[in-house]
């Protein structure tokens, strides 16, 4: 019960921000009609119910679930099972995130179908699983992080030269909305497990972190490829309602539970047969073990029907339309200025990034303070959510401004920066962008896009997500340069020593 409380008092946090600017903004700049008020708040109750519910199963199934995998291909110390199991675990845990499924959905959505969300999700999931796979190669062999990142982002750099503007948007999109609430906690939980095999326990602890910055490059990359594949298609884009059309509020929400209710479980019985296989094989849990990951389950499945009718009964749609209106108000430094305290107050309140700045506070000894990066990181998502929206303001500016000089400063810090800040860094990027972030900010600057002249909602309306994974990145590792120094005139040999 105690878990549950402290989950409920999370999201809370995460949504009733949200919630009170677009109340504040309905009663001044933007009104909202009734009808799309009520669904929103019922949308935002919905969403605060289903993702309570999710994360409770998450605790007790996923998380406990990728320790015991992680552990049990630790033991096999044969490489190619452990690669395997990465491509099948990756691609099966890609396909039921929650963030993904919202991105998919969005991309069908604004592209008219077009652009398949099933294809978007399926290609996505893909790549990261091998990505994944050669993450956990990486953690085996030992290579050094920093330079893996290096090679691959090189890659991308490549591939992105051959990518039409609205793939690259929507590839650095998925990077960020594939790593959510799902699939972070498992493929930490799995880093955790291999590289808790390893003799030397300083290595291991640098290894634990950044497979969630490799798996997440699996995504874009993918997304890229497909990009070449599809070179001369022209996408036209679309922003409609995400709600099923009913004459009633209520109807909006119930005749979203079929679909929803199939494409949850899709998502799950993959990832729950795995489990079945392997408690018959190998884990051999007791039968009240065995009935808590079951249960777990249970509560992930409810929890996304919940999630997903929430958010595509109302919440977007009122994310669309205050980003439209404000657009439209003829004033665009309100629709910047909110940008900023939208993307202040949401990471503000992410119960990831609260694990995430205790984790760095512990593992510094206190050296680097939780308020100092919670601080920094939330001034960086703010600048990075008002970036997007000045980038759709004007057309001249394109996402690769913001996306190659940002990518190549935070690649060259990791030569410089210690090698545990770097994983850590990475990985918060995929922390950053959680579930309000995929929700209500991807459709207020959507939204956006609509309103301006000379913007397109499928190009310019996609980019966000990317924007706020990248803050995080280059932040954290700049609070590492702060620590190393610290750390020196601490004693500490080269900064190094970061035993909590």
């Amino acid at each position: 019960m105690n878990t549950f409380t402290e989950t409920l008092k999370e999201i809370l946090s995460s949504v009733l921000p949200i919630t009170i600017i677009v109340l504040l903004l309905n009663f001044t700049l933007t009104p909202l009609e009734t009808p799309l008020l009520m669904r929103f708040l019922i949308g935002a109750l919905l969403i605060i119910a289903g993702l309570v519910i999710f994360l409770t199963g998450v605790d007790i199934c996923i998380t406990p679930l990728g320790n015991l995998i992680g552990s049990m291909l630790a033991k096999t110390n044969k490489i190619w099972i452990i690669g395997i199991a990465g491509i099948i675990l990756g691609f099966f845990i890609s396909v039921a995130e929650p963030g993904l499924l919202v991105l998919a959905n969005q991309v069908d959505l604004v592209t008219s179908g077009q652009i398949s969300g099933t294809a978007i999700l399926m290609v996505v999931s893909l790549g990261l699983a091998v990505l994944l796979a050669l993450g956990l190669a990486r953690i085996v062999y030992g290579i050094p992080l920093y330079k893996m990142l290096t090679v691959l982002y090189l890659m991308i750099f490549i591939l992105a030269l051959f990518s039409s503007p609205e793939f690259l948007a929507i590839a650095f999109d998925a990077s960020g909305a594939t790593t959510g609430v799902l699939s972070v906690p498992f493929i930490l939980a799995l880093a955790a497990g291999v590289s808790s095999s390893k003799k030397d326990s300083k290595a291991s602890e640098k290894d634990s972190f950044g497979l969630v910055a490799i798996a997440s490059v699996g995504a874009i990359m993918s997304v890229l490829i497909l990009s070449v594949f599809a070179k001369g298609n022209k996408f036209s884009s679309a922003l409609s309602s995400t709600a099923a059309q009913s004459s009633t509020i209520a109807g909006a929400f119930t005749q979203l539970i079929p679909g929803t209710a199939r494409e949850s479980f899709l998502s799950f019985l993959p990832l729950l047969v795995i489990f079945i296989i392997l408690q018959s094989i190998s884990f051999k849990l007791d039968k009240r073990a065995y009935g808590k990951i079951l249960k777990g389950f249970a509560y992930s499945f409810v929890g996304l029907i919940i999630f997903l009718v929430g958010v595509n009964g109302g919440f977007m749609d009122v994310g669309s339309a205050i980003g439209y209106g404000l657009a439209n108000s003829g004033n665009k430094y309100y629709v910047i200025v909110i940008a900023f305290i939208i993307g202040l107050v949401t990471i503000l309140a992410e119960p990831a990034v609260h694990v995430l700045t205790h984790e760095i506070e512990e593992v510094t000894s206190g050296y680097v303070k939780r308020s100092a990066v919670l601080t920094a990181l939330s001034i960086g998502v703010g600048f990075a959510v008002a970036l997007s929206v000045i980038r759709i303001l004007k057309p001249e500016l394109q996402l690769w401004h913001y996306l190659l000089p940002g990518y190549i400063i935070a690649i060259a810090m990791t030569y410089f920066v210690p090698k545990l800040f770097v994983g850590i860094a990475f990985d918060a990027g995929g922390v950053a962008t959680g579930p309000m972030t995929a929700t209500f900010i991807l459709a207020f600057t959507q939204g956006v896009a609509d309103a301006t002249e000379g913007a397109s909602v499928l190009i310019d309306g996609f980019g966000m997500i990317s924007l706020v994974a990248l803050t995080p990145i280059i932040t954290l590792q700049i609070l590492g340069l702060i620590f190393k120094a610290k750390s020196k005139k601490g004693g500490m040999e080269d900064g190094e020593r970061l035993h909590g």
